[in-house]
């Protein structure tokens, strides 16, 4: 696996609809709350991952580019990332094979989105993505095919909306007391039930927000890791796999690439039994029903069994295998890339006791953040642990 690789610092700006701050100002707010984290300066630094999402979110063509000063990247190796909603997490597996391969000593991995610059919603620049013979004369939007997704999972398993509701509710209670949420409300299942049907069975509490963020992370081989901190959290796995880009071909009811990447990252971690060697989760909560879908793609538990875990409270905070602590997406904010480093950052605060009135009730030594994207069929997982 090469060298071994640890996170030692971790940065986050609370997530807001519009934030009156620029990109490259968010992404340096981010990058000098990690390097402070830690006691560490951009002189200390080998190497910059950024990871933002379309250039369209921003208008602006070549927005690696644009952001670069602002997460620190000038004169330095800089590399951008970018796969959707998956970035987030694929950000993390860039930056460890940059210092486990030993090329560098060290990594700033910055995750920036602004998604109220486009105008009138950040949902028109989804339009694009499909292909534009076989699919764009459907006129289809992400909404739409989630709906058609969800539908699909809740008739495999014979679910009732209640069944997903109950996400939303404890993921928006769980984001409370995070400083940086952008939408935590004690909600119950009949406020989402009740709640405006967007395109059935998705309605608007079954959903995340559009928002504005960032979140850095800083990675450092064992050498460094042990000089500035000494409570390095361990990157044990990365995975990542890609499904068919078209969507009618994909099996809407099973995420099979989440699966595929999480093989990946267990294979490297040593992990041959997730449901009881994993001890916190943070899987992709854009949607109530993907937390479901991505917990059983993850091999957290068996299909179509998750929704049953939750409503036994199994996935509470104080629950056996707490899932979403952070709030996720749906309480605290999904500014798509920074979205899934957000998980790191949370994996990184759990697994250290750090994680103030959030903190987990059992003791974790390992967890693992998922994310998704793309064209909604990339998997991206990292394992941690200390």
């Amino acid at each position: 696996m090469g060298n071994r690789v640890a996170i030692v610092g971790v940065g986050m700006t609370k997530f807001v609809r519009r934030a009156l701050e620029t990109g490259k100002e968010l992404s340096w707010l981010a990058s000098k709350m990690a390097l402070d984290s830690c006691g560490m300066t951009m002189n200390q630094i080998d190497s910059v991952v950024m990871g933002t999402a379309p250039d369209t979110f921003d208008g602006v063509h070549m927005k690696g580019e644009y952001l670069s000063d602002g997460a620190g990247g000038f004169g330095k190796p800089y590399m951008r990332g970018f796969v959707g909603g998956g970035t987030g997490v694929f950000s993390v597996a860039q930056g460890w094979y940059h210092v486990a391969s030993g090329m560098f000593d060290t990594c700033l991995v910055v995750c920036e989105e602004k998604m109220s610059t486009f105008q009138p919603h950040a949902q028109a620049a989804f339009v694009t993505i499909f292909d534009h013979i076989i699919e764009r004369p459907l006129k289809p939007n992400l909404l739409w095919i989630f709906a058609l997704e969800m539908n699909r999972y809740m008739t495999t398993y014979g679910l009732r909306k209640e069944d997903i509701a109950r996400v939303a509710v404890k993921n928006k209670t769980n984001a409370l007391y995070h400083p940086c949420a952008q939408i935590a409300a004690p909600v119950t299942v009949e406020d989402v039930l009740n709640s405006e049907v967007l395109a059935w069975p998705v309605q608007r509490l079954d959903v995340s927000p559009v928002s504005d963020g960032a979140v850095a992370v800083i990675l450092a081989n064992e050498s460094v890791a042990r000089r500035v901190t000494d409570k390095p959290v361990w990157v044990e796995g990365c995975g990542w796999a890609l499904d068919t880009a078209y969507w009618t071909n994909r099996d809407l009811c099973y995420p099979r690439y989440v699966e595929e990447a999480a093989r990946m990252a267990y294979k490297m971690a040593g992990v041959t039994d997730p449901r009881h060697q994993i001890h916190v989760a943070e899987p992709y909560d854009p949607f109530d029903y993907k937390e479901l879908h991505h917990m059983e793609g993850l091999m957290l538990c068996g299909r179509g069994e998750a929704p049953q875990l939750t409503a036994d409270g199994v996935t509470a905070r104080d629950g056996e295998l707490p899932v979403c602590p952070s709030g996720g997406l749906l309480g605290v904010g999904n500014p798509i890339a920074a979205a899934g480093l957000m998980k790191i950052a949370e994996l990184f605060w759990q697994l250290r006791g750090e994680a103030g009135k959030r903190q987990i009730a059992r003791k974790a030594k390992r967890g693992v953040a998922q994310a998704w994207g793309d064209l909604m069929q990339v998997g991206t997982v990292v394992v941690l642990g200390v």
